[in-house]
């Protein structure tokens, strides 16, 4: 997932007079991460979502960066 574009106006800016608050362009939480995948027995270095962290612990390293097509199936 990409940038999204976040802001507008609030309800209460629209209830009351036109006060735009601006947009504003947010990005994903990237970390950079050293990750040990067991089913390939080598280390690789990712660039990663803090989201993709929690999938990567929940579902395990080698099936979501095999989905998300960073490494190759064995």
């Amino acid at each position: 997932m990409g940038s999204l574009v976040g802001g507008g106006y609030s309800n209460r800016t629209r209830a009351t007079q036109f006060n735009p608050t601006g947009a504003k362009r947010k990005y994903p939480n990237l970390q950079k991460k050293k990750v040990f995948i067991p089913e390939l027995n080598k280390s690789i270095n990712i660039e990663v979502s803090a989201r993709g962290l929690r999938t990567m612990k929940k579902r395990g390293a080698y099936i979501t960066l095999l989905k998300a097509g960073l490494i190759e199936a064995k």
